[in-house]
């Protein structure tokens, strides 16, 4: 499994022959469950990565951007729906859990 950011310089000629640079970040790469050629969608193994995903693209914004209120409001919705997937997973299947947590290298949440 492979998650992190690329930067890449990417050059494009325009019309008067000059190249125009510009650089891509917080491109995200997911290559999960290799094993598995089709992968699903619906599943909440998909769901907790792409939400994952989501989560450190705004965290990477919201490090430059520290008054942009909305994605913070965001940020916090989208915190909020992987905390209840993974809860959902947790009590349905530890194993698939754990693996998960795992892989993601995310923080079990804390009892109260």
């Amino acid at each position: 499994m492979i998650i992190g950011s690329i930067n890449q310089k990417i050059s494009l000629n325009n019309k008067r022959g000059s190249n125009l640079r510009f650089m891509v970040k917080n491109a995200f790469i997911s290559v999960f469950f290799q094993e598995k050629k089709e992968e699903n969608p619906g599943s909440v193994e998909f769901q907790v990565l792409s939400f994952t995903n989501k989560i450190r693209r705004l965290t990477s914004h919201l490090e430059l951007h520290r008054k942009d209120y909305l994605s913070q409001r965001g940020l916090r919705k989208i915190l909020g729906k992987r905390q209840r997937l993974l809860a959902y997973l947790s009590k349905k299947n530890r194993v698939r859990y754990k693996e998960l947590i795992g892989r993601l290298e995310i923080r079990e949440p804390k009892t109260h």
